[in-house]
């Protein structure tokens, strides 16, 4: 696994939006196609996230002889107000469900707990992703029934297809478990 450079962004939009968003995005079990059209990230949402303090982009390749590695996954951790904060997290779509996706969290809650030493992660997931929902508490986090507005109008993050959308805010203690 790798940190993200500002040459990796148009591969990372393809991936985040390939698993997703569209046709392609139906391959995976984490399609939001039925609930976003459009965007699912900004090339320069990611070029801030790459250059700022405390923020990681983690990838996930699989090396190819002769070629550039293939990129398999991504994720998007960052120290925000004093907690690990979990986003932007994609698997190609026809790879999902092969434990990439574990394995990539689980290198994002240790560069929060181990690199910066944060107590806790938190993230936002669209309360209506009830699998992906369940996918996270299998995992460790919990529902906090905190909600947060989808930011409707904001085409960065896509176009809805519904008017009921909202993130809701799960969150997972860091700390070491007992020896």
């Amino acid at each position: 696994m790798r940190d993200a450079a500002l040459d990796d962004i148009p591969a990372l939009v393809a991936l985040v939006t390939g698993a997703y968003r569209g046709e392609s995005s139906r391959a995976g079990w984490t399609t939001e196609a039925d609930l976003l059209d459009g965007a699912r990230i900004d090339a320069d949402i990611l070029r801030a996230d790459i250059l700022r303090a405390r923020s990681r982009i983690l990838l996930l390749e699989r090396p190819r002889a002769g070629r550039p590695a293939e990129l398999l996954a991504c994720a998007h951790v960052a120290d925000q107000d004093g907690m690990g904060y979990f986003g932007m997290f994609a698997v190609r779509p026809d790879l999902q469900n092969a434990g990439i996706g574990r394995r990539v969290l689980a290198e994002a809650e240790r560069v929060a707990r181990e690199d910066w030493r944060l107590p806790a992660m938190a993230m936002t997931v669209i309360d209506v992703r009830h699998e992906l929902i369940a996918w996270y508490e299998r995992r460790g986090y919990a529902r906090t029934g905190v909600v947060k507005p989808f930011p409707y109008g904001d085409l960065r993050f896509g176009t809805p297809r519904r008017e009921d959308l909202r993130f809701e805010v799960l969150r997972k203690s860091l700390a070491a478990p007992a020896r």
